[in-house]
């Protein structure tokens, strides 16, 4: 086969059968016979740090993204990318129309998947020492190209429209800060939490969460953003069925919410030429 044909991966090959060139007789992922050693051997979430990583990872490190994939597959229908599947769903559309709603939401900057990276850039630049992370939470931005990712108007990982850290995110970080490295990023969120919710004046978010735990696995920010994105996508999906089922009736429509900036008024139906 010609060198132009020829699809270059630094963690994947495969061996071509006899018969046929386009189907694998084995495949490995960093050097691990993937039908013959992981699939029957490892979980799945020991084959995501592999893919990911390239090394097999420790088990503490499996447990903690296993546990932080269960926090993140279903954030409820007050999570906007969950919202945007559900209104796929109760229009009827169809099933990747409706995940790529999600994935379309849930990858902007709030509480989506740039969010997230911003949050891992800044553990880079500021690491564990706290005031370093108040002064650059009070301005995050970078170098940024203006059409693709506007300015942040909040502090990256943290919830400008809430007043206290909701039950279940502080829920949700005690329980990861037991899987995670006692001198990792979890535990000096958890530390320092207060302080930083003190200083920005309201509460750390699940993106500052995730992307302390993605710290701690040793994952860089476009690692982060892309597990962040497919970890979601479980609660999209059942959200998405469910109001299929259910229908446009049983949906909400805010129409109390929505304001016209130019209301024409009342519709009044076109008069004809020659009639009163």
């Amino acid at each position: 086969m010609p060198s132009d044909y020829v699809y270059h991966s630094n963690f994947w090959l495969e061996e071509p059968e006899d018969a046929n060139p386009f189907a694998a007789k084995a495949c490995y992922c960093h050097g691990y016979d993937v039908y013959g050693q992981i699939i029957s051997r490892a979980g799945w979430f020991e084959y995501l740090l592999l893919m990911f990583k390239g090394e097999r990872p420790q088990p503490a490190e499996s447990a903690l993204l296993e546990r932080l994939a269960m926090v993140l597959a279903n954030q409820g229908p007050k999570e906007a990318s969950i919202r945007a599947a559900m209104n796929g769903g109760v229009a009827g559309t169809n099933h990747s129309s409706a995940l790529m709603s999600s994935l379309a939401v849930g990858s902007g900057l709030y509480g989506g998947s740039q969010e997230l990276e911003v949050c891992m850039r800044l553990w880079s630049e500021c690491g564990q020492n706290i005031e370093h992370w108040k002064t650059r939470l009070q301005d995050p931005q970078e170098d940024e190209r203006a059409d693709i990712w506007p300015n942040l108007e909040h502090a990256p990982g943290f919830d400008p429209n809430g007043d206290d850290i909701p039950t279940t995110l502080r829920q949700s970080l005690d329980l990861l800060v037991e899987y995670a490295p006692s001198e990792g990023a979890l535990h000096w969120l958890q530390a320092h939490r207060k302080a930083l919710e003190t200083s920005v004046g309201y509460p750390v978010s699940i993106s500052s969460v995730a992307a302390a735990a993605f710290v701690d696995l040793g994952l860089d920010r476009d690692q982060g953003s892309m597990l962040y994105l497919i970890l979601r996508l479980p609660g999209a999906a059942a959200h998405a069925l469910e109001q299929k089922k259910m229908g446009w009736k049983k949906f909400p429509f805010y129409s109390s919410a929505i304001e016209l900036e130019d209301d024409p008024g009342p519709y009044k139906p076109p008069v004809s030429e020659g009639k009163p």
